[in-house]
């Protein structure tokens, strides 16, 4: 009998060995319903054909995609042709994505909407100082009767006013980072997955992979001008842009008309009492492939952008503002060490501020204060200001927005009370920025 709907909460691809862990509660089943014949007749489950990533069973990211695309396509198969399908998924890596959409449009879904729900613990130990969702995203779909064809243009030509529609919708709605990029994914798919095939001008067919890099592109304009309220984004050079976006991907606040954060809440860099600290000492770090498409979105090359990011393997990491001590005054700087504190001996275990310390003892200490030279970007700038502040170099702050007058540009201010917003509260970053903006009343600013 063909059914109104198909709800699924299938394996989220590599994120969980199900068959491994049911043998805990199976061993008890077997015990509880001893002599009643409803188990296999094993001592622990089958797990040969789980449709799980498992690359030591042998089962990669085709086979997931194989499998899932099988009960899919059975799904419809039972489905009335007006039917609503509900997929349930949540996972934080591209390609956990593109292999779960890619086997709803292959069983011949289309993909009308997705909703982020709340439904995963905030203070769990997988989402303590990562971009893991707080949610799991719900996708909408609807059989795909027609085997229409379209052109290349005009889905791309639809796909950014779509997301203009969707992502000040979910920002609204409290749905902000990770989660709003990855709930954006469904209304963008809408406008692909209604057709049967979509063809270039020479013929040749669209795959998902590629169109997912310019929803990618589409959902990062789109967070900007969120991120950024009035101002415009453009006006920022490349480090800025990515800074931001990174920061909010992996924090999920929002500025306010204000600068204040949208949601003051828990949020994933905080879940514990000691995650901020780690925050602050490590950056904020990303799965590689996602940041290089939110990089990629912006414009921007990950890999030329080593000032900022650092790449390790599968991870990408926006450095902390600290780390950037180095870049930022070089050796002929004269800034001074948080504090004001001033050893001639380096500690056995490096502070933050070394490469200030070691400036100030190779000029002979703080006799004349000349500044820092300002920097390149608004963003080197504005980290400037930051750690001059968290050194506790009110004279050298005052010269760099006064005498210098970065303070005088207004993308400083605004990109100091956008990332106020952005950084999370108790990090030293989070701190430092307040407090630069605390000083342009007094500095006449």
């Amino acid at each position: 009998m063909p059914r109104d709907a198909v709800v699924t909460d299938p394996p989220y691809y590599d994120a969980i060995p199900y068959a491994d862990l049911s043998d805990f509660f199976y061993v008890w089943m077997r015990r509880a319903l001893c002599g009643a014949d409803v188990l296999p007749n094993e001592p622990l489950t089958p797990k040969q054909d789980e449709c799980i990533v498992d690359e030591v069973k042998g089962q990669d990211a085709a086979y997931f995609e194989q499998r899932m695309t099988q009960a899919l396509r059975e799904g419809k198969r039972v489905a009335k042709p007006n039917a609503i399908g509900v997929v349930v998924f949540a996972h934080k890596s591209t390609a956990g994505w593109e292999a779960q959409l890619q086997a709803l449009i292959s069983a011949g879904w289309i993909v009308t909407g997705s909703w982020p729900i709340d439904t995963e613990w905030a203070t769990r130990l997988r989402a303590i100082n990562s971009a893991a969702l707080a949610s799991s995203v719900h996708l909408v779909c609807r059989p795909r009767i027609s085997n229409e064809v379209s052109d290349w243009r005009d889905v791309l030509s639809e796909l950014p006013q779509r997301m203009h529609e969707w992502m000040p919708r979910l920002a609204n709605e409290g749905v902000v980072g990770a989660d709003a990029i990855f709930a954006c994914l469904g209304p963008a798919l809408e406008i692909f997955s209604r057709y049967s095939s979509v063809e270039k001008a020479n013929g040749d067919p669209v795959f998902l992979n590629e169109y997912l890099e310019h929803v990618w592109a589409a959902v990062s304009k789109e967070a900007l001008s969120v991120i950024f309220r009035d101002a415009d984004a453009s006006g920022l050079e490349p480090d800025a842009r990515l800074t931001a976006m990174w920061l909010w991907t992996v924090g999920g606040r929002t500025p306010t008309a204000n600068g204040k954060p949208a949601d003051e809440g828990t949020s994933e860099d905080e879940d514990d009492e000691g995650s901020n600290k780690t925050a602050t000492a490590s950056g904020f770090t990303l799965e590689f492939d996602a940041a290089r498409k939110i990089a990629q979105g912006l414009g921007i090359h990950l890999e030329k952008s080593e000032s900022i990011v650092e790449v390790k393997g599968d991870k990408a990491r926006l450095l902390a503002v600290a780390e950037r001590t180095k870049h930022l005054f070089g050796k002929d700087s004269e800034a001074g060490q948080a504090g004001g504190k001033r050893s001639k001996k380096k500690p056995k275990q490096p502070s933050l501020f070394d490469e200030l310390e070691a400036a100030a003892e190779a000029d002979g200490g703080w006799k004349e204060l000349k500044g820092p030279p300002p920097g390149t970007t608004v963003l080197d700038r504005l980290h400037q200001s930051m750690i001059l502040f968290g050194a506790q170099r009110g004279e050298l702050l005052k010269r760099l927005l006064v005498e210098d007058g970065v303070g005088r540009d207004a993308r400083f201010w605004k990109l100091a009370q956008s990332l106020a917003a952005l950084y999370p509260p108790g990090t030293d970053e989070r701190r430092w920025v307040e407090g630069v903006l605390a000083r342009k009343k007094g500095l006449g600013l």
